[in-house]
């Protein structure tokens, strides 16, 4: 398998997600791949109490402006690094599909995703994003877990904890 050149970091703003993203970087700069940094806002957000709802064209705007201002921090504290950084928000109410859509569209070579380790009941309800996104995608995924018994905490993906020990 030839290095990525395109890495796809999937961001909620979690820890998890950030975590990802630190892994993605190092990569990115080890291989000399670029990264794209993805946000996919729920086509149908559940809205707040004090938006009403005939407002809701106007929050979902908010979300996008919010999300595309957070990526646009990030991509910029990258790029000081001599990192090549693009940054994309989508909406979609599968947001697995919606990345593996995007990542097909943009000829991404490898996805670097966050799992919050939702297991049981709620998985099943919910499903999980990065298991649409393996099973689905065409290219390699790396999945990088939050421990069990931390889900509250803050996760570290195995990599973090093999380079500590």
């Amino acid at each position: 398998m030839m290095p990525p050149k395109l890495i796809m970091v999937p961001l909620d703003f979690s820890a998890a997600s950030q975590n990802a993203l630190e892994v993605a970087t190092r990569m990115a700069s080890h291989v000399g791949a670029a990264v794209l940094l993805v946000h996919i806002a729920p086509a149908i957000a559940d809205l707040p109490a004090n938006v009403g709802i005939f407002k809701e064209g106007e929050y979902n705007k908010e979300l996008h402006t919010e999300a595309a201002k957070r990526l646009s921090e990030i991509a910029a504290s990258l790029e000081a690094q001599k990192l090549n950084v693009r940054t994309q928000v989508g909406t979609a109410n599968d947001v697995g599909m919606e990345l593996v859509r995007l990542s097909e569209h943009d000829g991404v070579d490898m996805i670097i995703i966050a799992t919050h380790g939702m297991t049981g009941w709620r998985e099943v309800a919910f499903g999980s994003v990065a298991k649409v996104v393996v099973e689905r995608g065409t290219c390699p995924v790396l999945v990088l877990r939050a421990k069990a018994e931390n889900k509250g905490a803050e996760p570290e993906s195995r990599a973090n904890a093999a380079a500590r020990n």
